[in-house]
């Protein structure tokens, strides 16, 4: 099983007590399979991030409490839930009747998908209205990147086909100089939902050149041997997925010159499925 870092912007619910900072992890796993869902409760206090420890939390899924947990001297609590069907399950952790730290509560996501289902990766580049950043990826920074509008029909177009056929896997370069792997999840999870993209599982890779290619290698490794295509904006990213010989395609159109020989150009995202 293969899991990445997503995050949710907690909401306090009252001030009296610490103020904590309530982190998810998503999880990628099969259907009557036992994932293990983990949560990290912190606060900030004048000078640094500090864990909470001993602060009971619960795991809700549909709305029921269906796990308990206590979190350890490192802030962090384990749950253990098994899906039984495949789909997007989303999940809430919660601070469950503290004594000292005001209530407060995280969003997070079980993705659960068959082996054999195809995958399609996007880079997030793709989907952004003049993305910012610089290197072999075009980097997501920030306040920065959670401004830029999408591009017209991507959203529509992935959730296309996304309902019929593929399971998304979104992958967004992060400068580590800037906002956290937990951060930049956080970021784009609410930059996809308030653009009313379809729900997929967020791989945040760092800016070196080799990280996307050691990430897709550890999901093969992992039992995830049904990843088809890599749909991006960089020369870079269609590279990483041709030297694995899977399909690239490149949208928007890109310069002349700029696409790999065996790579697949689509001038809008109207075209893209046209190139699948």
């Amino acid at each position: 099983m293969i899991f990445l870092v997503w995050t949710a912007t907690p909401t306090i619910f009252a001030t009296e007590n610490l103020p904590g900072i309530l982190v998810v992890e998503d999880r990628l796993t099969s259907p009557n399979h036992p994932a293990t869902i983990e949560a990290t409760l912190t606060w900030k206090g004048f000078k640094a991030e500090a864990a909470l420890g001993g602060e009971p939390l619960e795991l809700l899924v549909a709305g029921k409490v269906v796990a308990t947990a206590v979190t350890g001297g490192d802030g962090r609590a384990m749950f253990s839930y098994t899906p039984k069907a495949k789909g997007s399950v989303p999940f809430t952790v919660r601070i469950a009747n503290s004594p000292r730290v005001a209530a407060i509560e995280a969003n997070g996501n079980l993705a659960v998908w068959e082996r054999r289902g195809p995958i399609m990766a996007v880079e997030m580049a793709s989907l952004m209205d003049n993305p910012v950043g610089q290197g072999p990826s075009l980097i997501w920074i920030g306040k920065e990147a959670e401004s830029r509008g999408p591009i017209p029909d991507a959203a529509e177009e992935l959730g296309k086909v996304t309902q019929f056929y593929y399971n998304l896997l979104y992958v967004v370069t992060q400068d580590r100089t800037t906002d956290s792997t937990s951060q930049v999840s956080a970021q784009v999870r609410q930059w996809l939902k308030d653009r009313k993209f379809p729900v997929g599982y967020i791989l945040v890779v760092p800016s070196d050149p080799a990280a996307l290619g050691m990430k897709l290698d550890a999901l093969h490794a992992a039992g995830w041997k049904a990843l088809k295509v890599g749909v991006g904006r960089t020369k870079f990213f269609a590279e990483t997925f041709l030297q694995r010989r899977l399909d690239a395609v490149m949208v928007p159109e890109p310069a002349k010159g700029e696409a790999p020989r065996k790579a697949k150009v689509a001038k809008e995202w109207k075209d893209v499925r046209r190139k699948l």
